[in-house]
Formats: C-alpha cells, structure tokens, sequence
C-alpha cells in the first residue's frame, strides 16, 4: 500500500477536501502531446488512452469523453431513450446522474438507497419499475459498489437496460469484476477531484458492439468514424476529448495503483483514529467489494445533535474544508415541482435521513499523516462534545 507523506504537526494551510497528484511523467506527457499530437497524428493519443483503459478495466469498447456527464447523456441516447419513457437513478448522487435524463425528454424516478452502501437498492428499484422504465443507472457512490447482481436479476428479464454511473469508483471492484462492467454501460469521471485525472473529462466503456458504434457516431455530431467527406448521417454531439488531456490520462493510468492505494492508506488512516469514536459511521466494503474510497464519507448517528452542517462549520473554523453528503434529488430546487418529486421524502427515507448527518472528510491526493490525524482529533472533539452536550438536554 502507498505510504502518505509526512508532514507538520498541526498546519496553518488550509487543508483541501479533494485534489490529484500530478507526477513529472503526466507533465512530460502532455508537453509531448502538445508539441506532437497534430497533423497526421491527430486522434492518435486519444485511440491510446481508450485502449489502454478498456485494457486495464478489461472491457471490449472505451470512448474517451470530455465528462462523465456527457458520458450518461451519450449513454442514455445510444439506448434509445426519450420523451415518455422513464429512468430510475438513486436519490443520492450528483445532479449530473440526472440530468441528461432530463436533457433528452425523459423522466427521472427518484429511488431509495442501501443504508449501509449507501447505493442504489434494489427493493426500492423494484417498487418503482412501471411500463415506461426505459433504463436503470446505479451509481458506485464515493467508490463503493451497488449490488449489480441483484439489479441485474431485476432489469434484465424485463429488458430493462442497466447503466452504471462510476464517476466516483474508478478502481473499484464487485467480487472481482472492475468497476464499470457490471452494466450494458459504464461511464468515468476524470474531473481534477477524481482519484485519476485529465483535468476535465471522462470515459464511456461497454462490451457491446453495437452501442460503441452508436456511441461514436453520435459523440462526433453524427459523423461515422473515419469519415473524410464531412457527410453527416443525423444531428450528434461534439463530445471529444483533446490529446492533452487523454496524454494525462495515460500518464495517470500507469499510476493507478498507487493512486488507489493512496485513497485506501487515507481512509485506513481515518478508520484507525476513529475506530473508538461514539455515534459514526465510514463507508462500507462488504464482502465481495473492493472499496477504491474515493471521499472517505463520515455519517454521525443523529443522536449526537450535530447535523452535517455543524460539523461542517466545525472542520472551516480549523481551517479544514468538506463537502456535505449529497442531498437528495428531489430535495433539489433545480426539480421543484417536478413530478418525480411528490412523495419522495416518505418514499425514500433513507436517503433523507443519513443525507442530514453525513460529509466527506478531507480525501486530497495531497494530504500527509498529520493532516488526517489533526482533523480526526477536530471531528472526535466536536462529535464528543455534542455528544455530551445532547445527553446533558436529554437528562
């Protein structure tokens, strides 16, 4: 496992929340792209980056992407799927799971999470399945992984397509199988706050034929592959990636391990100085789960009177930064008065409720031993006297 670096004993920097780490091999990587990657070999870094990464995950097909999001949307529109139809997405994610849903006419349906995963469920899944379920994308939420066999069992026989949304869990695997193969799609993130970066981007993977050559039509505003003439087929989308940011890519790549290792020594390190600590929960690695723990995830037992944003307030004032627990969706302004909305509260409780109590702790590429052992003392002191605190109203 990768060792994290030393650092002082109590910093005066602010201590980040999310942040990658760059070597002199990225570096010299793009520098050659940039002096090299034109002319004749244009394209050429990029066919790289998508070979290695189908390699390395061991998929068929890979498409290097400017995000995940336009991943999803390509994903989402290679499927088929549009006005009238519906896609079940989890409560607890990022806007972005969502939103090409809505960017193609069709509906999101707002499903309930695992308590201890924290992931999609599987029983909620089942219970909001209706005749215009068109696709179901699971998300691998902050590296850890949805139970895809069961989903699998529930889509698959009723032709129902599985999307699985692994922004967050590249290195992650289900019972040995990589992340992103666990569904007719996958789809990365590579965004600067991701264990591996290219700045912005990301990567659309599938072991089917036929939606890799969808995918790469319409990424390239309806243009077939290879085509010269400029004779477009249909209307598409200008989705590429640049030879810079797939050079980086590639550089990261190599370093995926270590990266990986970087993110597992981190939450190690969170879970040994907070093993004793009343009252809190860290992400889950169940049996079968390889955990790449993208954001070592905190969730305080509401017992201790400290909602996320108390906590929050705590780790700024120490010059710590965070970041809450994803709300839920349909908590959101951006699809007030949706109809996915009404209800979903009572209908998805657990999402609701660890959303309140939960945050990501510092998990930067950058942060050395004293860092993680000065903000576990800061979050066991806050958490103990809120605690104290409770009991003490409570009496």
């Amino acid at each position: 496992m990768a060792a994290l670096r030393e650092g002082p004993v109590v910093s005066i920097r602010r201590i980040p929340v999310a942040g990658p780490d760059i070597s002199d091999r990225e570096v010299e990587l793009v520098a050659d792209a940039a002096r090299n990657a034109w002319y004749e070999d244009a394209g050429v870094v990029q066919q790289q980056f998508e070979h290695a990464f189908a390699e390395r995950i061991g998929c068929e097909h890979a498409v290097a992407l400017p995000s995940c999001t336009s991943a999803l949307h390509l994903a989402l529109a290679a499927l088929g799927v549009g006005p009238g139809d519906e896609v079940i997405v989890p409560e607890t994610t990022w806007i972005a799971t969502a939103a090409p849903i809505m960017y193609l006419g069709a509906t999101p349906v707002f499903a309930d999470i695992d308590p201890v995963t924290w992931c999609l469920s599987p029983v909620s899944v089942a219970e909001n399945i209706g005749v215009r379920t068109k696709a179901i994308i699971g998300v691998d939420l902050y590296g850890g992984m949805c139970d895809w066999t069961t989903l699998a069992e529930i889509a698959r026989p009723r032709g129902i397509a599985l999307v699985e949304d692994a922004a967050e869990a590249i290195g992650s695997s289900l019972l040995g199988i990589e992340a992103g193969n666990h569904a007719d799609i996958g789809t990365f993130s590579f965004h600067g706050s991701k264990t591996m970066t290219t700045g912005e981007g990301g990567m659309l993977v599938t072991n089917h034929r036929d939606i890799h050559e969808r995918v790469s039509i319409l990424r390239d505003h309806g243009r077939s592959p290879g085509d010269t003439s400029f004779f477009n087929q249909e209307i598409g989308f200008k989705y590429r990636m640049s030879a810079m940011q797939a050079a980086m890519g590639l550089g990261q790549l190599e370093r995926l391990n270590e990266l990986v290792d970087k993110k597992r020594a981190i939450f190690d390190l969170y879970s040994e100085m907070l093993v004793d600590a009343h009252g809190l929960t860290l992400n889950a690695e169940p049996a079968g789960v390889f955990n790449s723990y993208w954001m070592t995830t905190l969730v305080a037992d509401p017992s201790l009177g400290m909602d996320k944003n108390d906590l929050m307030r705590v780790l700024a004032g120490r010059n710590i930064d965070s970041r809450p627990f994803f709300h839920p969706l349909s908590s959101l302004p951006a699809f007030r008065g949706h109809p996915s909305t009404a209800g979903a509260r009572e209908k998805n409780p657990t999402a609701y409720r660890i959303s309140n109590y939960g945050i990501n702790l510092p998990s930067a590429l950058c942060l050395t031993v004293e860092d993680i052992m000065w903000i576990a003392c800061v979050v066991r002191a806050a958490l103990e006297s809120s605690g104290r605190s409770s009991r003490r109203s409570a009496a």
